[in-house]
């Protein structure tokens, strides 16, 4: 049985992180190709100093210009980038070495994050770090303190992100008891939409009125609590229906549906379209 494959980085390395450059000598990538939908188990981070890329996460296409800086998280189905003539750099960490505090900025947004592009100054400094640890990361193999001094490299760069994402943020200013409503709502959306569907059940976890908690969600978001709800479960079934071919009853008992025709019908009210339909017309 096809499932979406996970990209894990203990495969790859035993510190916690990779860190690639890459340049215009690069090999072309083949157009022709598809590389296969993947998740994560960690972050990835891309910074592009010249040139353009593109890749598709979770059915919506991204393209980076220079000077921007994206990143996916690991529970995004996504393609390998496409790059025209790009350099850059790739940055792989490990969800435990991302603080909690951190994690708030990059996993808050209800919709999709966007490419962000720092400022002159912002951009030296992340290349001036970027380089100093693709340095590190190489030449301190070995060294007894190779752990900590990358580890605290990656830190720096992560608080630095933290910072891009968090200063473009202006409605945050605007209404602060509103967005810290929305993250706390975001967190537990993530960690048990699978159970929980119901918008007076995220109010009582929050200690708030149904009607408070979504008019906060409605000024920070511009959309309800029960879209957002719909939008977190039905996009985990449009990853398993496209990426795998994991059996639509077997979806909707994954994603916490008792009920399959509740599921089948939700599914058409909030897509437009059958399961089975998706699948097939996403898939030619």
């Amino acid at each position: 049985m096809k499932s979406i494959p996970v990209d894990k980085l203990q495969d790859q390395t035993s510190a916690g992180l990779q860190i690639k450059v890459f340049s215009l000598d690069d090999k072309p990538q083949n157009k022709t190709e598809r590389p296969d939908a993947h998740r994560d188990d960690h972050y990835i981070f891309f910074l592009l100093t010249n040139g353009s890329g593109a890749l598709k996460v979770d059915f919506q296409d991204i393209v980076l210009t220079a000077g921007q800086l994206y990143y996916v998280l690991p529970s995004q189905v996504h393609y390998r980038i496409k790059t025209d003539r790009a350099e850059g750099w790739f940055l792989a960490v490990d969800t435990s070495l991302i603080p909690a505090d951190f994690r708030d900025v990059f996993e808050r947004r209800l919709n999709l994050q966007g490419p962000r592009r720092p400022t002159d100054y912002e951009l030296k400094q992340y290349l001036n770090l970027l380089g100093l640890l693709r340095n590190e990361f190489i030449e301190r193999q070995g060294d007894k303190y190779y752990l900590p001094i990358i580890h605290t490299l990656v830190q720096s760069f992560l608080a630095m992100a933290a910072s891009t994402y968090n200063s473009v943020e202006t409605i945050e200013n605007k209404h602060t008891r509103s967005v810290e409503l929305a993250r706390q709502f975001k967190n537990l959306l993530t960690a048990h939409s699978h159970t929980i569907k119901s918008p007076s059940a995220y109010a009582s976890k929050l200690n708030v009125s149904s009607g408070y908690l979504n008019e906060a969600i409605k000024k920070v978001t511009g959309s309800t609590v029960s879209y957002w709800i719909q939008q977190e479960v039905f996009s985990e079934a449009k990853r398993l229906l496209y990426h795998s071919d994991v059996d639509v009853k077997q979806i909707a008992h994954e994603l916490g549906y008792t009920d399959y025709s509740y599921f089948i019908r939700s599914f058409r009210k909030a897509s437009g379209l059958s399961p089975l339909r998706f699948r097939m017309l996403n898939r030619k």
